[in-house]
């Protein structure tokens, strides 16, 4: 019996240090929980901040190559503010905004340059468990405003279309267009973006816009919230009479063909074969399809489209070689399409130039109806004025200068405003 009664104490003892083991275990749960919610919610709340100063950095980058045209402290104040975003739209007051940790500071060097400094708080949603409130971020970012462009600066991108991305940068673009002006035309957010590894360099990048999205990448001498300059072309291209007879037109077979001016209909080249478009004006009516690997030639040419669905299409890379007449009545033209039918010009179409085996265009090239994507991957010079509605450019390798022939487009002579920080 009194082993029966040691046996039994004994298992009464044993189930109590368990039942206070697993207390214990739940206590030290019950405490952790917090802190586990405090350190992954920590984390939450940094990666927000940090994607906050990387848009902050953006707006402040456009703020301070606005403001550093501006000649006075208070205009410059307030062309930085109208490109942030969270003060352009705030109803407080300067003094309220500097309570609430917001600021927007400019200071001008002596170097004629322009630097900002911009406060702003981010409010957090888990590390107010330990009453911080805000994360504090701080950007700076600094302008200068070079030397005029040269009086001879010709424009060689326009791209005409209000729309987000108007002009898309991806990455492996490499553009040396040293002497030229591009313009964009957008005010949309963004009006145009840059993705990583690619270069662009112009005498002026004029943006009429606010907003860009930089993913990297070097662009120089951009200019936000710029005058741009206006398709210089418009109404100045007299467009033809279509003739109702088809010079060529239907499946052509064979190694080489050779074209006489005229109206070219719905052609399809098979192969890879080297077509020469003799000199003179060429009508592409309806689309014109060429295989990868064919070898085009069009010198003293001009290609008109009657409608935005009329076109050249490449199926894969090819050579091309085209420049325009340097006489007569489309002189300086290599490439325009109808703009007079407002139903027509309401159909943006996709354009696709694929030189990849080798490219060199010379003249203009008026096509504000088209999104025009280009793609090249060895190195192409081209001389050319090019207007569109909008513009990618992907893994390119492009050098490209003014086009100075017959009825060349001049640039303007601003000096232009490039980020030095």
């Amino acid at each position: 019996m009194f082993t029966d009664k040691l046996k039994s104490g004994t298992s009464r003892r044993i189930t109590r240090l368990h039942a206070d083991g697993g207390g214990n275990l739940g206590i030290v749960i019950a405490l952790l929980i917090p802190l586990l919610i405090l350190v992954v919610g920590g984390v939450v709340d940094i990666v927000h901040a940090m994607g906050q100063k990387t848009m902050y950095q953006d707006e402040l980058d456009a703020a301070v190559l606005a403001a550093v045209h501006e000649t006075e402290a208070g205009e410059q104040a307030e062309k930085a503010r109208s490109h942030i975003r969270d003060m352009a739209d705030s109803t407080m007051s300067e003094q309220d905004l500097l309570e609430a940790g917001m600021s927007l500071a400019l200071v001008a060097n002596s170097d004629g340059s322009l630097t900002a400094n911009l406060q702003m708080p981010h409010p957090t949603a888990f590390l107010k468990i330990v009453h911080l409130m805000n994360i504090p971020i701080s950007v700076t970012s600094t302008a200068i405003l070079s030397e005029a462009a040269p009086a001879d600066a010709a424009g060689c991108i326009y791209a005409l279309g209000n729309k987000d991305q108007a002009v898309l940068i991806n990455s492996g673009a490499k553009l040396d267009a040293k002497q030229c002006e591009v313009h964009v035309h957008s005010t949309q957010s963004p009006a145009f973006i840059m993705n990583s590894d690619s270069t662009i360099e112009t005498v002026k990048f004029c943006v009429k816009g606010k907003t860009f999205l930089k993913n990297g990448g070097t662009l120089t001498n951009l200019e936000m919230e710029c005058a741009v300059a206006d398709d210089p072309y418009v109404d100045l291209i007299a467009e033809p009479n279509v003739p109702s007879i088809c010079a060529t037109q239907g499946t052509l077979s064979g190694n080489t063909f050779s074209l006489n001016p005229g109206v070219h209909c719905n052609t399809t080249f098979n192969g890879s074969p080297t077509v020469t478009f003799k000199p003179g004006l060429h009508i592409i009516k309806g689309r014109m399809i060429l295989n990868a690997g064919s070898t085009v030639v069009a010198k003293g040419v001009t290609f008109y489209y009657p409608d935005v669905t009329s076109e050249i299409r490449a199926n894969g890379a090819l050579k091309l070689t085209a420049s325009a007449p340097t006489s007569g009545d489309y002189a300086g033209v290599l490439m325009f399409e109808k703009t007079s039918d407002a139903a027509n010009n309401a159909h943006k179409q996709q354009y696709v130039f694929n030189g990849s085996l080798g490219e060199d265009l010379t003249g203009i090239i008026h096509l504000p109806n088209r999104d025009v994507t280009y793609n090249s991957t060895t190195t192409q010079s081209s001389q050319i004025s090019l207007v569109v509605n909008s513009i990618i450019i992907n893994s390119a390798n492009w050098k490209l200068s003014p086009y100075e022939g017959p009825g060349a487009a001049r640039g303007s002579s601003e000096g232009v405003a490039r980020l030095v920080r």
